[in-house]
């Protein structure tokens, strides 16, 4: 299980599940879990969204930006405590988009 400290989300690769940081499970679609562990897994690396696309979804994936920032978005608003001012997952702008290694 991975957990950013005690009072954090705490993510847990072999169930597939997540909690939030009150320790409520919280249900996610299969390619919202693995966009958020592979940016969890890279902490303060930022992706383009084109590598997001490549990591998560595979090469065969016709890449379609919009997509991404939906899910981007949706992930946002079950995980961040407001979504409109995200702490774990950030945008790098003009670039893409980070797991911010410092709520780790």
């Amino acid at each position: 299980m991975i957990t950013t400290d005690a009072n954090e989300i705490q993510l847990n690769p072999y169930t597939r599940t997540f909690k939030d940081c009150s320790g409520t499970p919280l249900y996610l679609t299969a390619k919202e879990f693995d966009l958020l562990y592979f940016l969890y897994s890279h902490k303060g690396q930022v992706f383009t969204k084109e590598q997001l696309y490549d990591n998560v979804w595979g090469n065969d994936y016709i890449t379609d930006t919009r997509n991404l920032t939906s899910f981007i978005r949706k992930l946002r608003k079950k995980i961040e405590p407001n979504p409109d001012r995200p702490i774990y997952i950030l945008t790098v702008w003009g670039v893409g988009y980070k797991f911010n290694e410092d709520r780790s």
